[in-house]
């Protein structure tokens, strides 16, 4: 009886011991390969040549302009060279609104003296009248405000929201979100109350001359109803803010030239390498390779267009063959509209594809930080052990939380999808601005957000995310 006790104890402790090597050697095997990755990812990326390409012989990439269809016809061609198992364009409809001749505004301290304001129309805006808009301001610090000055304050003024992003808030996107509403609703909300335009402090933690466009909506005000949206550096913002302390029968002044077509046709670009044994679960890396026309896109969002396309081009690289299809989406019309990752969505599930798990880059090529995830406790659990082996890279970040906008139509009950995140200090001195360009991007930087999505991209199709 002992003898069989003695036995059965070191027959479990050697399977044990044998497990225990197992995973090392796993871990060890995954610490080579990731490894392998970076060092390819540091020397031999394509990435930084790409968005070199993209910001600088093409430049802005607003939906349903040219430079958008040139950006199509280069990425796609691009994809083709790297010898993908499929490469084609996804058709879809998008809006096509143009900015026209270049805004100019300012404001009246007094008859015939006058200061200058830098100044940019919102995406989607209508023009002013040919003569422009010129009228008395009122300085507000959010949409909840209009409400208790009412119509005999509003009517026929130009109102100014001036609230700042939150300079203590640490995640800069948290600072964004909290005050983007006044650039998005602004203008619908003050019509409401007899407005004859906005004009809305820029979305940027830093004091500079540079205005910030962006999206806004007139939600389901009748086109008489619409009024002009703008927004104005913060610098301006600063001064206009105190120069109506001192003189609130300031007047300001803008004209804007901006105007909305139909709808025109554009394409998502899209590449895959065909998985070995699950090729129907689809992993996606993307981002969008729309942008606004103020720079050239280059943190946003060519980065993250160029990261993904990395990806795939380091995995072949290494010679890493997938399990699962591992498939690249350049979305067209994030910025205004949605409509490429809305149409990749639909069509996704129309053919009843399995996608189990969706990687975004959309905050700018900056160093990588980690990662933020949406999706099943068990698959976050799952990826939460991989930390370890991102922690030599410095990569510190995994969390559950937001993804990205592109991939978000997507989500169901099962996938699991996961933004990039990068270090965002910088990132809103840049975004929608004209600033936003090449120059600004780091090579390092943006080789390591490469790698760094492409470690992922491997551990989730190595292991799964299935319990």
């Amino acid at each position: 009886m002992k003898i069989n006790y003695v036995v059965k104890r070191t027959i479990k402790l050697c399977i044990f011991c044998l497990f225990c090597v197992q995973i090392g050697l796993a871990q060890n095997s995954d610490q080579e390969q990731i490894r392998k990755i970076y060092d390819v990812a540091l020397t031999k990326s394509k990435s930084y040549d790409w968005l070199n390409y993209l910001s600088n012989q093409i430049g802005g990439r607003l939906s349903g302009s040219i430079q958008a269809q040139q950006a199509v016809n280069y990425t796609k061609a691009e994809l083709d060279s790297l010898g993908l198992d499929k490469v084609w364009l996804q058709p879809v409809m998008v809006p096509k609104w143009v900015r026209g001749i270049p805004e100019f505004a300012y404001f009246e301290t007094s008859p015939g003296v006058t200061t200058n304001v830098p100044i940019t129309a919102l995406g989607g805006s209508v023009a002013t009248p040919p003569n422009g808009v010129k009228s008395e301001v009122i300085e507000v610090q959010g949409i909840e405000e209009l409400v208790t000055l009412g119509e005999a304050k509003i009517k026929g003024k130009i109102v100014f929201y001036n609230r700042p992003m939150d300079p203590t808030e640490i995640n800069t996107f948290s600072a964004y979100s909290g005050c983007v509403d006044q650039r998005y609703a602004g203008a619908m909300e003050a019509a409401k109350y007899g407005a004859i335009g906005i004009i809305v402090r820029s979305m940027n933690l830093r004091l500079d001359d540079y205005p910030h466009t962006g999206s806004m909506s007139y939600g389901e005000l009748k086109e008489s109803e619409k009024i002009p949206a703008a927004a104005i550096s913060t610098n301006a913002a600063e001064l206009l803010s105190t120069s109506l302390k001192l003189n609130p029968s300031i007047k300001f002044y803008f004209k804007q030239n901006c105007k909305e077509f139909p709808d025109v046709e554009s394409y998502n670009v899209v590449g895959e390498i065909k998985g070995s044994t699950h090729p129907e679960e689809i992993i996606v890396v993307g981002g969008h390779l729309d942008s606004w026309d103020l720079g050239d896109g280059s943190h946003d969002d060519g980065a993250g267009c160029v990261q993904s396309m990395d990806v795939l081009y380091i995995l072949k690289k290494i010679g890493y063959k997938p399990k699962r299809t591992i498939r690249v989406v350049l979305f067209m019309n994030e910025e205004n509209g949605l409509r490429g990752g809305t149409e990749y969505a639909r069509v996704a599930a129309e053919n009843n594809e399995n996608h189990i798990f969706g990687l975004e880059s959309d905050s700018g090529g900056f160093s990588p930080r980690g990662f933020t995830f949406d999706g099943p406790d068990s698959s976050f659990e799952k990826i939460k052990s991989w930390k370890d082996l991102f922690e030599p890279y410095l990569i510190h970040l995994f969390q559950k939380g937001g993804s990205g906008a592109d991939i978000g139509p997507l989500k169901n009950d099962k996938i699991t999808l996961a933004g990039l995140r990068p270090d965002s200090q910088r990132y809103f001195d840049h975004h929608h601005a004209e600033n936003d360009t090449f120059e600004h991007v780091n090579k390092r930087e943006l080789e390591l957000g490469t790698a760094t999505m492409a470690s992922l991209v491997y551990l989730v199709d190595k292991y799964g995310l299935l319990p």
